[in-house]
Parts: structure tokens; sequence; C-alpha cells
């Protein structure tokens, strides 16, 4: 069952920045769950904000998916430094990390904010795959005219680069993973996500009624 509170709701209303758990809630039952032969993991802010905190990755095994299949992982970076406080900071960028490849490519729309953030959760990462990862910083990725759109860049970046390129691609096929040039319209980014949360909260209605 997903669920999406208030808070959700009144982020998109206000226009402010967007919470992370509302989008990857979304992109998890829209699209990586209707491709059953996907080895593509979308791993949830809590579990990228962990293995970031996590002195020794390797204790997080148990915790985190199996990731022996997995060809890509998304993962959301965050700035935030309260270890108590998972899911906090102020500005969210995105980690796609190609196992196959043994590259982490960063994109951030306010680059660099959250550089330093990435290039350890890509050591860290590293680590627990037992594989070096080379870290990419993709300075030609859409960049945010403010301060709150942080979380609808992630979100359309994920969904174009999960759609556009990976899922269209063959296992032999090369594909580019810059974004540069790609224009990003928050404003339509933030319609659209609470219209998607505006319909799990009638589903949820309909459930109960």
């Amino acid at each position: 069952m997903i669920l999406f509170t208030m808070r959700d709701v009144d982020f998109q209303r206000l226009r402010l920045w967007l919470t992370m758990p509302a989008l990857f809630r979304y992109l998890e039952r829209d699209f990586l769950s209707q491709q059953h032969s996907s080895n593509i993991v979308l791993l949830r802010p809590s579990m990228s904000f962990m293995l970031i905190q996590t002195p020794n990755p390797l204790t997080l095994k148990d915790a985190l998916p199996n990731f022996s299949k997995t060809t890509h992982i998304f993962l959301p970076i965050n700035d935030c430094r309260n270890a108590n406080q998972a899911e906090g900071g102020s500005h969210w960028s995105l980690l796609l990390v190609s196992i196959v490849d043994g590259v982490a490519f960063h994109y951030d729309s306010l680059n660099p904010s959250n550089k330093d953030e990435a290039i350890t959760t890509t050591k860290k990462l590293g680590i627990l795959l037992g594989k070096q990862l080379q870290f990419l910083d993709l300075p030609d990725s859409p960049q945010q005219e403010n301060s709150s759109d942080c979380g609808v860049f992630v979100c359309v970046q994920m969904k174009h680069l999960l759609l556009k390129k990976l899922m269209r691609a063959n296992k032999q096929q090369k594909v580019s993973m810059s974004l540069g040039g790609k224009h990003i319209d928050a404003g339509q980014g933030r319609k659209t996500m609470l219209e998607i949360i505006e319909g799990f909260r009638k589903e949820g209605e309909r459930r109960r009624s």
C-alpha cells in the first residue's frame, strides 16, 4: 500500500521543495513495478542516507537490496549532515550508478552543491559491491533557477534516464548518460506530482470505503 501524507500535498500546493519519499513511491509503483525483468534498483532516500552515514558499508548488506544481479542503481543524494535526521537537509541531487560499466554519474541542479556527498556515497557503494567505481560529475546537468526545485529536477531526471535511456537500450548498446541541453519545466513537474498524489489519495479513500 502506498501512502502520501498531507505534508507531501502541502509542499506541492505551496510550490515549495518536493519531498523525495513521494517521488520515489510514485516511480516505484508506476514504472519499476511494471518492469518485472528489470535489473534496475531505485534505492530509497532513507537507505541512501543510511549508506552515507555508516562508517563501514559492509554492515548494511542485510538491510539493503541484493545487488548481485543489478545493472543500475538510482540513489538520491542529500546534503543533510545530521545522522539522526534521515531525509532532512536542504538540497537533493541524483546519483546513477552503472554497475556494469563501473561508473557513477552525478546530476546536480545546483552544481557542485552535493559533489562531496556524492563522492562519499560512490566510494561506500563501491566497497559494498566489491568493485571500484569511477565518479563522474556532470556539469552540463540542467540547472534550477531557484532554491526549491531540486526535488522536481531529481524526479524528472530519473524518469527521463529510466524511460528514455536505460529501458530503451539493449544490453550491447552504449548509451550517453548526459542530460546536457535537456529543458526541465519545474512548474509542470510540480503539477504532475500533485495530480499523482491526489490520485493516490482518492484511491486510498475508495479502498477504505
